[in-house]
């Protein structure tokens, strides 16, 4: 893959774009464009045009489109006028849009109104700006691969709009032990791998792999359902650079949701929708590049082919692991995830092969023909975070482990669940936070690491996003307290 580094060399790709999206306009009969881009919670918002208001200056100024204090996160109302630029290189046919009413989309970046330059708190933005602290820092790029778990149920409703009278959620999937008389059940923990008809979503992530690599051109690895029942799916995607990824993230998201309608299902990145099996984890892997060879890897390293700043990579994420808990696992929800005995990364340790730890260093092909397959995974992040800012904030991590050298330890090899307290301690092995307003006071207390990627500003409107979602969770009465309490 080209990675265009001048800017006149990226400058002539850009025109050569939209001469080619000028041209598709008119040869494929696209009426309207859909412009996207994604809040900071993650979320895709978007708004459409006709074609006949796209023109080629249209990718120079922009739209004057969006009311910023209408998105969350973005700004005040006093403040609200906002510019969106599409990205030509991300322009795809949305293939469900019926020819009459054919549409294309392209992902965007947001800019100030009145000339005011770009939105520093755009999602990304943060990104891009990501890869050019990498780049200071002597490294030519970067590549991440997340692998992304979900769910897909046949049925989901919940009442929480008449607390009074009790609250409550509901999930039918046919896959599901407590479904009656539709098959072959899941039972729980038992959903890793198997064949249909026991797999009933084979079909539905075929289709998603589909569309992703013939109209969004996302090559999709493997697909396969996950190890909870009542539907959890992985779509693995080839790795690509950091911004790249976070679009191709936020692209897989939408697919995935708009299939399941397309087939009258439902799919959610809700980390932990089903009580008492696996929640879906968004396990991140990563590695640098210096002079066209990955800087992660060590023929040397008996234990794991991993070179020192490799280790001090880890070091970083090691750590920040705390900090980063609230941004890559950024929900209450997450946190229900976050607990013992459902596979799920509790403690900040690495190792080369134990899922225990919330680093692991894959060693499944060893050797200098596998050097460019050496990688870190971090386990941490769950699939309801926003993925600009989950690359971007394990990046100024583990880049502050290289600038100040930060060992990363030995490596930890035992199942970590089975230890003692005692053990964990005198290990030196911490426990990520266990709820989101915990991990929110990690960030506020280490944030330097994420400067200057992370404006200020945003920061804090992450904090004070996650605080108001703790406080409105923890005002409720929940339904299990009425089992445990009512006969007090």
């Amino acid at each position: 893959m080209k990675i265009l580094e001048h800017p006149a060399e990226k400058k002539e790709e850009s025109t050569r774009q939209v001469d080619k999206i000028m041209e598709l306009l008119k040869r494929e009969g696209i009426r309207f464009i859909d412009l996207q881009f994604t809040d900071i919670p993650g979320k895709l918002q978007h708004v459409t045009i006709t074609t006949e208001y796209l023109d080629e200056q249209t990718f120079e100024v922009g739209v004057p489109k969006l009311d910023g204090s209408s998105i969350r996160g973005f700004v005040e109302i006093q403040e609200s006028d906002m510019v969106l630029k599409p990205d030509a290189s991300t322009f795809a046919i949305i293939p469900w849009s019926a020819n009459s009413t054919k549409t294309a989309r392209m992902l965007c970046d947001v800019y100030w109104g009145l000339g005011k330059g770009r939105f520093e708190r755009d999602p990304r933005a943060v990104a891009q700006r990501a890869e050019e602290e990498l780049k200071k820092m002597g490294f030519d790029t970067s590549f991440w691969g997340p692998e992304i778990e979900f769910f897909v149920f046949d049925k989901v409703c919940w009442d929480v709009q008449t607390p009074s009278r009790g609250q409550s959620y509901s999930i039918e999937s046919k896959e599901a032990p407590w479904s009656v008389g539709t098959g072959y059940p899941i039972r729980f923990k038992e959903g890793y791998y198997p064949a249909p008809p026991q797999d009933t979503l084979m079909d539905f992530r075929n289709e998603c792999a589909r569309i992703l690599t013939d109209y969004f051109g996302i090559e999709v690895e493997a697909h396969h359902h996950e190890v909870a029942t009542a539907g959890q799916c992985e779509i693995d995607m080839k790795y690509d650079t950091l911004t790249r990824m976070a679009d191709k993230s936020m692209t897989l998201k939408y697919v995935v949701k708009n299939v399941a309608h397309q087939m009258g299902l439902v799919a959610t990145m809700m980390p932990k929708p089903v009580f008492m099996d696996n929640a879906s984890g968004m396990h991140v892997h990563c590695s640098l590049w210096k002079d066209g060879q990955n800087a992660f890897y060590d023929p040397d390293d008996t234990y794991a082919e991993l070179s020192q700043i490799g280790r001090y990579f880890c070091g970083g994420l090691l750590e920040h692991s705390r900090a980063l808990a609230a941004i890559v696992a950024p929900t209450t929800n997450s946190y229900r995830r976050l607990v013992p005995g459902y596979e799920a990364p509790v403690f900040i340790a690495w190792s080369r092969a134990n899922r225990s730890a919330n680093i692991r260093i894959p060693v499944y092909h060893v050797g200098k023909s596998n050097a460019s397959k050496k990688r870190i995974e971090f386990r941490t992040p769950d699939p309801s975070c926003n993925p600009y800012l989950c690359f971007a904030a394990v990046l100024m991590a583990g880049l502050d482990g290289i600038k100040r050298k930060i060992d990363c330890g030995d490596p930890v090899d035992e199942d970590i669940y089975k230890m003692s307290p005692e053990k964990r301690a005198l290990l030196g092995i911490k426990q990520l936070p266990g709820s989101l307003i915990e991990a929110v006071e990690c960030l506020e207390s280490d944030r330097e690491f994420l400067k200057p990627v992370f404006d200020d500003s945003l920061v804090d409107v992450l904090v004070d996003m996650a605080r108001r979602q703790h406080l409105e969770v923890s005002l409720r009465p929940h339904p299990y307290e009425f089992y445990l309490y009512f006969d007090v």
